[in-house]
């Protein structure tokens, strides 16, 4: 077949300079937009972890509860991973009081459990929690809970689910270059089988095939530490491995690497025996019948196992309908790497100048059309599967990140189409130059004929005369030696043989075993042929056209893989939306941070019994709702009870009050109100009455600040 290098248009100079204008304006976007997302990925790494929402708790967060529960439960909106202290409950003083010991409830991946130890005293108990969400991202957080009554807790806690900043980084480049790595691989397989194989497609395969094991090989050493939020020197302990592939995404990560192996020998093969020619045609086509069969089916299962080992462990493997949207995930994968790692080989190929047949265009271009119909298939599902409603595309960060990802697929379906239209213009023009030359060859092949015939003919009748004329000569001149007859007859031949021999003496001594100087005329002659190459290449109208709105393509896809990798590490709206929900539902988890006020009263009534001391607590004493506890003790802070306690709050400042607050015995020594209205922030007088017997009573009055 025809290679696409015909049609030559005049001014190949200024069409190689606008292609170079070209080629360094698309670079130079194509950095922009990636340190843009790589910054954007930077400046959202913090709010982009967290997958698994944290639902509900038991005890709930900020909850007084009037006895010592036996265990805290925890609900999250999707399965959790465990360790052993995923869970730490610790007392006022920053004492563990759980028993070290995490489990699931029931066997629901989406719960955890921690047992506490019997006897705990009253007093407000912090929860610090860590685990790693069944899409593989680590998940964090802290709640309050009080038995009896809150109190002040020095108890500092580190939940160590937020990554160390540089191991964060890391594994953010790492899990871009492994899809990169997988797309190159796949893509180049793919052209280099159905296509076209050169050596500038081998090195867009095997190169896939590097990137994507190192780079898998580094996220199973980071995986330890960007769980446990450790720093970089984490990655030195290698007994962290053995719990790493304990878990899901340390198992698929080491498949990857298993499936890399066995894709090696693939490799070996595709670009081996499968694309060797020895010169026999027909030994070649059989050799490339036999093992196209091995090759296709070894190559799919390759393909499709390599996308499992993301499917199997990231947003596909949680949520609804898991069990239809992993295949689906694994078709988006393929549908990715045959697109953009084909268009990166026919990028290279029509940079290099390779010779390329108009059919291999026509295959890829099929190809890329079957796998934009199945990228928007799949895409459409996974998005209503991650979003789940209209305004989670505007209100979360994933939904603003898929619009995002949306408007480069459109913007990368219209560069496509315009190389389709390239494609078929090339396709037209490459028949019609061939039409014409048949046509021009069939002329001159006629005009050459009736010319051979008549000079036949004259040389006829040249030839009668001349035999004639010779005769007469010969006739009349004496005899001569043979040599002498030699240098009359031949005298042209001789000069011929002479200068033949003066060149290819000449040519023999050009370098003169110079081996300084062969080397130098070797790169002359690279040099010559590498611009000969590329006029040629830069000649043809439609082959240059074709290659800037494919380079355009690839400069697009690897910004829309970039995003795709942001997408794949950020919180799905579905899920942000749940916890959002759900902390709709606990109004007072934002307000957990402020201490809450304490104010000791000592009273005296007046009795032998009427002195003691009494304790007041607001929490969180800000605008709003507020919990208001009495403790009424004696002199040696044992708890103690009294008929009456009354209480008030005013703000005379503004006016309201005295606001009277109904107190409820909870226990010995201790009343509650659950619900204290506070209007306002000021400084509020706080009114306090004991009454100990039937006519001694005391009141006692404090300041309070409500804060902002």
């Amino acid at each position: 077949m025809p290679s696409l290098t015909s049609l030559a248009p005049a001014g190949p100079t200024a069409t190689r300079s606008r292609t170079t204008a070209t080629a360094r304006r698309l670079m130079a976007i194509c950095g922009t937009l990636l340190a843009a997302l790589l910054c954007a990925l930077s400046v959202g790494a913090s709010s982009a972890s967290a997958h698994a929402a944290l639902t509900s708790t038991d005890p709930a967060d900020g909850s007084v509860v009037k006895t010592a529960p036996r265990e805290v439960t925890l609900n999250f909106s999707e399965g959790v991973l465990l360790s052993g202290d995923s869970v730490r409950v610790l007392d006022p003083k920053g004492k563990r009081v759980d028993t070290g010991k995490t489990a699931h409830v029931g066997g629901k991946s989406s719960t955890a459990a921690a047992g506490l130890h019997s006897g705990l005293p009253d007093g407000t108990y912090t929860v610090a929690w860590k685990a790693v969400s069944e899409d593989s991202h680590p998940v964090s957080g802290a709640f309050t809970f009080s038995i009896g009554a809150p109190s002040k807790t020095t108890a500092k806690v580190s939940t160590g689910g937020e990554s160390d900043s540089t191991v964060g980084t890391l594994y953010g480049i790492g899990r871009y270059a492994a899809y990169g790595g997988f797309a190159a691989l796949v893509g180049g397989c793919v052209f280099a089988g159905l296509c076209r194989s050169s050596r500038p497609v081998r090195k867009i395969a095997v190169g896939g095939w590097v990137t994507v094991f190192t780079a898998t090989l580094v996220l199973l050493l980071l995986r330890g530490p960007y769980t446990d939020g450790e720093g970089i020197g984490g990655v030195l302990d290698l007994g962290r491995l053995g719990d790493v592939l304990s878990t899901k995404p340390g198992a698929a990560l080491l498949s990857r690497l298993l499936l890399l192996g066995a894709a090696a020998i693939f490799l070996a093969v595709l670009f081996g025996s499968y694309t060797r020619r020895t010169g026999d045609a027909e030994v070649d086509a059989r050799r490339r019948q036999d093992l196209a069969f091995g090759l296709g089916f070894g190559g799919t299962v390759m393909a499709v196992g390599l996308a499992a080992t993301w499917a199997m462990a990231e947003h596909a493997s949680v949520g609804l309908q898991r069990q239809l949207a992993m295949p689906v995930d694994v078709i988006h994968l393929i549908a990715v790497g045959v697109w953009m790692g084909g268009l990166a080989s026919l990028a290279v190929t029509l940079r290099a100048g390779e010779p390329i047949e108009r059919a291999a265009v026509h295959r890829f271009s099929r190809l890329a059309f079957g796998s934009v119909v199945a990228l928007v298939v799949t895409g459409l599902y996974q998005s209503w599967r991650q979003v789940g409603s209209w305004g989670a595309l505007t209100d979360t960060e994933y939904g603003r990140w898929l619009l995002v990802k949306v408007g480069l697929m459109a913007v990368l379906v219209g560069i496509a189409a315009v190389s389709r239209r390239w494609t078929g213009r090339l396709t037209d023009a490459t028949a019609e130059a061939g039409a014409e030359k048949e046509t021009e060859a069939e002329a001159e092949s006629a005009s050459e004929a009736a010319s051979d015939a008549k000079a036949t003919t004259e040389a006829r009748a040249e030839a009668g005369t001349d035999a004639e004329t010779a005769a007469a000569v010969k006739a009349a001149q004496p005899a001569r030696t043979g040599a002498a007859d030699a240098a009359i007859d031949t005298p042209a031949e001789a000069e011929s043989g002479e200068a033949k021999s003066g060149e290819a003496k000449s040519g023999e001594e050009s370098d003169d075993g110079d081996p300084v100087r062969a080397a130098q005329l070797a790169r002359q002659r690279a040099a010559k042929g590498k611009a000969t190459t590329r006029r040629e290449r830069d000649a043809d109208r439609e082959r240059s056209g074709l290659r800037r709105s494919v380079i355009a393509e690839t400069v697009v896809a690897v910004v829309l893989l970039a995003v795709a990798t942001v997408l794949s590490g950020t919180q799905p709206g579905r899920a942000e939306t749940e916890q959002a929900g759900a902390a709709a539902t606990q109004p007072g988890r934002d307000r957990l941070n402020v201490d809450p006020v304490s104010v000791l009263i000592p009273y005296n009534t007046g009795s032998k019994s009427g002195r003691g001391k009494a304790v007041v607590m607001i929490e969180p004493a800000l605008p709003g709702d507020n919990a208001l506890h009495v403790f009424t003790t004696d002199l040696a802070d044992r708890p103690v009870d009294v008929p009456e306690v009354k209480l008030s709050l005013t703000l005379g400042s503004k006016g309201i009050g005295p606001l009277r607050i109904p107190l409820e015995r909870l226990s010995t020594g201790h009343w509650s109100a659950r619900t204290v209205q506070l209007p306002m922030a000021g400084t509020w007088q706080l009114s306090l009455t004991v009454r100990t017997s039937d006519i001694d009573q005391v009141t006692e009055t404090r300041n309070v600040k409500v804060a902002q």
